[in-house]
């Protein structure tokens, strides 16, 4: 799958496509729905798959102050992304200059002028370009015009309810981590490098791999029971997501403990699957009053692995 990283690298050869746009958080069920139609569009007429995505999310743009929770960060969206029969993914910076063109414009620019779009798919309530002026009837007419089809795609719905990025945030901070395993299509992970940290859960006698969130707000926050992939072996854990309030955190951190396992993981790229809810990250009188919830927190995170072996054998992401 090729990447695209900004309109600036499209080329001569980019020019031909079946193509999607969205932000495609957490690449879930709906979005895999719409990319196997594009996908099977492409192949129709013989050109390249593409999505064309932003980064940062136009919400996280326009939403200033506290980021809404996000599903997936660029890694793990090219990572799910990849699992697909997509051959391309252009990522735009969302920026003053594209929050203010015209949905005219986005089409005549992007779709038409760079991309030379063929068919183009969309969601059954996309909408569009400055002030969120651009829908379906846009797209139609533009595609009369141009030469190029457009279809919009049906909500997906799973137990009454639709499909959605904002149903799967709410099932994540509920911790019903079955059912968001069934609206996502996969186990719900957040991926990456371990990074330098205070060294406090060493001196607590739990040792972690330390995770930096960057800018981005997680969808969970909390202790949970995990697995971890990505050394020679996948292992089981518990990981806190937060800023851990009782050493005064400040930067969101995603910190875990791996069950059994002595060496040095600084640096390793680590996939951390969530699979049990233990508690909320809260604030506690001081060092021992957290190192004594710790040592809970461990007894039942083994507990709960106990009970649940198949958790402890299944695949890495």
């Amino acid at each position: 799958m090729e990447i695209i990283r900004g309109a600036h690298n499209i080329g001569a050869q980019h020019k031909g496509c079946v193509a999607t746009i969205g932000n495609f958080d957490g690449v879930h069920h709906g979005h895999q729905m719409m990319l196997s139609h594009v996908i099977a569009k492409a192949e129709e007429l013989g050109v390249p798959s593409l999505l064309i995505t932003f980064e940062p999310l136009p919400r996280e743009y326009f939403q200033r102050g506290e980021l809404p929770p996000r599903l997936t960060r660029f890694r793990e969206k090219i990572t799910l992304l990849k699992r697909t029969k997509l051959d391309r993914v252009l990522c735009i910076p969302f920026n003053e200059v594209l929050s203010k063109m015209s949905a005219e414009d986005v089409v005549d620019d992007f779709l038409i002028d760079r991309l030379g779009v063929q068919y183009f798919v969309v969601g059954d309530d996309f909408r569009f370009g400055n002030g969120a002026a651009g829908d379906y009837a846009l797209l139609h007419r533009k595609g009369q015009e141009h030469g190029f089809g457009v279809s919009a795609m049906g909500t997906l719905t799973f137990a009454d309810d639709r499909v959605s990025s904002s149903r799967i945030r709410e099932v994540l901070a509920a911790g019903d981590f079955p059912l968001a395993e069934q609206l996502l299509g996969y186990p719900y992970f957040i991926m990456g490098r371990v990074v330098y940290g205070r060294q406090l859960g060493r001196q607590l006698g739990v040792p972690t791999a330390n995770i930096r969130l960057q800018r981005y707000r997680a969808a969970l926050e909390g202790v949970y029971a995990v697995r971890v992939s990505g050394l020679e072996r996948e292992y089981t854990g518990i990981a806190n997501i937060g800023i851990r309030p009782t050493v005064e955190g400040k930067e969101p951190l995603l910190e875990v403990h791996l069950f059994d396992f002595s060496g040095d993981v600084y640096g390793q790229l680590l996939t951390v699957t969530f699979c049990f809810k233990l508690r909320e990250e809260q604030k506690f009188d001081g060092l021992e009053a957290l190192k004594t919830q710790i040592h809970s927190d461990l007894l039942e995170a083994r507990a709960w692995f106990t009970d649940n072996p198949a958790e402890q054998i299944r695949g890495g992401e």
